[in-house]
Formats: structure tokens, C-alpha cells, sequence
């Protein structure tokens, strides 16, 4: 790696742990792309460069705080159980991961930030999509998921079922997949 290259992951590195700080204690909307720059000691401009926007940042924040549990996700499609045990136990894991992010990791005013909170599902949510195509695949293989229901039609189903716990929190996630992967008639 060149000396280039080791100050620009540097910097990286001290902008998303900047925008970490803030975003975990402020919310989205009260922090300013100057102040995140400033807390990294990086100009404005590089913030930019390198992500884009202040809502790619989130992003970043995001993928860093499911790292492990997305390693555990695909640790478990390894594993040698039946198919439904390894997607029961998969989206447990991205669940309590999801309230573990929202509780542990970010302050009441944060989580009153409604922009934020948007933000942050829909960077678990792409995660956890990318998670279950691997196993929807994995079920076909298996001849658990019939091969004529197509994977993106399965994920736009689970986008739907993940959209009704984002704007209706009553909606018992538990339910919701046991519905996701039983019906209504059961087992």
C-alpha cells in the first residue's frame, strides 16, 4: 500500500468515527458536514470525495455496526442443520441486532430524529437483503423454496413484511416471520 493510499483510509477512518460520535449522540439532522470534517481534522471537501454525501455516511456507520452479526448470519448458513433452523436463527440474529443498534449505540435525541432512524433502517434493511438472497438460494438448492417463486419476488415479500415493523413498531417482528415463513395456516 502506498503512503497515498494509507492517509486516505486514514482519513476515511477518522470521518466515519467522527460522524459516529455525532450521529450517536445528535442525530442526523444537527450535525453538519462542517462539524463532522472539523471532528476528523479533514477538510469538508474530502468528506465529499470520499462518500459523497452525509447520508452515505450513515451507511458506513451502519455496515461497521452489523459486521459481526452479518459474519455470525453467514457463519450459521454454514452450518450443518436444516434449512429452517439456519433462517429462524438468521433473522433473530439481524432483530437483535437492529434493537440492539437503535438502544446501544444511539442517544434519546438521536433516536427522536426521524430522518436518522429512516436512514439507519434502510441501511440495515439493504444488509439484511443482501443476507437472506444468500439463503434464499440456499433454499432452492435445498428444495425447501419452490424454484418457481423467483428470489426478487421473495425479498420484494420481505421488504413489505420489513416495511410494516419500520412504520407500525406494534407489529410483533416475531409474528411477522412466522408468518414470512409458515403462512397463516401454520407450520
Amino acid at each position: 500500500m502506498t503512503k497515498y493510499e494509507i492517509r486516505t483510509n486514514q482519513k476515511k477512518a477518522a470521518i466515519i468515527e467522527a460522524a459516529k460520535e455525532l450521529f450517536s449522540s445528535k442525530g442526523f439532522i444537527n450535525v453538519s458536514i462542517k462539524e463532522i470534517a472539523d471532528k476528523a481534522h479533514v477538510s469538508q471537501v474530502s468528506i465529499y470525495n470520499y462518500f459523497g454525501s452525509k447520508e452515505a455516511l450513515v451507511g458506513e456507520y451502519i455496515t461497521q455496526l452489523m459486521e459481526n452479526t452479518l459474519q455470525s448470519a453467514h457463519e450459521i448458513l454454514e452450518k450443518p442443520m436444516d434449512f429452517k433452523t439456519k433462517i429462524i436463527k438468521a433473522l433473530s440474529l439481524c432483530n437483535i441486532e437492529l434493537s440492539l443498534t437503535l438502544n446501544e449505540y444511539f442517544s434519546p435525541q438521536a433516536l427522536e430524529d426521524q430522518t436518522f432512524i429512516r436512514l439507519v433502517y434502510e441501511s440495515i434493511n439493504e444488509k439484511k437483503l443482501d443476507l437472506f438472497r444468500e439463503y434464499i438460494e440456499m433454499g432452492k438448492k435445498e428444495g425447501i423454496i419452490p424454484p418457481l417463486l423467483s428470489t426478487s419476488t421473495i425479498l420484494s415479500y420481505i421488504e413489505a413484511l420489513t416495511s410494516l415493523t419500520t412504520s407500525s413498531p406494534s407489529s410483533s417482528i416475531e409474528e411477522l416471520h412466522h408468518l414470512f415463513l409458515f403462512g397463516i395456516l401454520g407450520q
